[in-house]
């Protein structure tokens, strides 16, 4: 594989940060997204504005998609004007996005009949992981093309891995925001009974965040909560369409997952509550409406 030319789609909160690190490691890049607003600085720093995916990929050997939801991946990947189209034989798509292992599969076999490699890489990691590149990479597809493609990955990643065939890199995803799911109810409710108890809240995660209850959650997300930001590291709404992918692969499995489906409602509660552009830490504002601590 001959990797010179670089495609990049989807410029969000992770996405132009990621995208960046390729441009500081020298990468010429030719980019795509919906609103060139949100890509303004970007080409201000060299990349190349393309006015459709398919474009994107005319001009590039490897495009990188980071879109929100698995509809987003599919017309970006797959639609009329989508990357797939442009594609010519031996190019690659990597796909970053958090999205479902059966469209991921999908992509897989409509890349390989045209001669087009295709990897699964959703991360894990929020702003700052993709502002200060110590992603977590979990990566699906053929072992060659990963070890091709993971020079670039390392760019944005401290933890990258191969987790197997199409798909695979999905279904790590899942089992991690399963984890964070039931991490985030913990934290919300230890900070919630920290407040009633008339506690500095942030002198307990001083001490907790360092025991056997730390977590990423609670040190970053927990610090952002007590200081009243629910500025989006990673959107509510995008969480909601995770948790939603989970259940559905559970449900296919005939995995009963009670504590994921709960989180999930309260989650769906804060998008009823108009919530849905929050961080994941916003999960707050619901619990704390429940128990009129506001």
């Amino acid at each position: 594989m001959t990797i010179q030319k670089i495609g990049w789609i989807g410029t969000g909160v992770m996405g132009a940060s990621m995208c960046g690190h390729l441009l500081a490691a020298g990468h010429p890049l030719t980019i795509y997204n919906r609103s060139r607003e949100k890509a303004q600085a970007l080409i201000d720093r060299g990349a190349i504005w393309a006015e459709t995916p398919k474009a994107v990929a005319q001009g590039s050997d490897l495009v990188f998609s980071m879109v929100g939801f698995p509809e987003d991946v599919q017309e970006v990947i797959l639609g009329t004007e989508g990357v797939l189209v442009g594609a010519k034989a031996g190019d690659t798509v990597v796909d970053m996005t958090t999205s479902s292992p059966d469209l991921a599969r999908i992509i897989y076999r409509a890349c390989t009949a045209k001669g087009v490699h295709a990897l699964d890489a959703p991360v894990s990691g929020g702003d700052v992981g993709a502002r200060e590149a110590t992603l977590a990479i979990m990566v699906g597809g053929d072992g060659p093309v990963f070890d091709a493609v993971r020079p670039l990955l390392e760019t944005m990643g401290k933890t990258i891995a191969h987790m197997g065939d199409a798909g695979a890199g999905q279904h790590t995803k899942m089992t991690n925001q399963i984890l964070i799911a039931g991490t985030m109810i913990g934290v919300v409710e230890s900070l919630l009974y920290a407040q009633r108890a008339g506690m500095d809240a942030h002198q307990v995660i001083d001490v907790i965040g360092q025991g056997a209850a730390s977590s990423w959650s609670i040190n970053n997300l927990g610090r952002r909560i007590v200081d009243g930001n629910f500025d989006p590291g990673f959107f509510i709404k995008h969480f909601v369409k995770d948790m939603g992918i989970a259940l559905d692969e559970a449900r296919r499995m005939r995995l009963a997952l009670p504590g994921l489906s709960l989180v999930h409602q309260f989650y769906v509660a804060a998008m009823a509550m108009g919530w849905e552009n929050l961080g994941t830490q916003g999960l707050y504002r619901v619990l704390e409406t429940m128990n009129q601590t506001s």
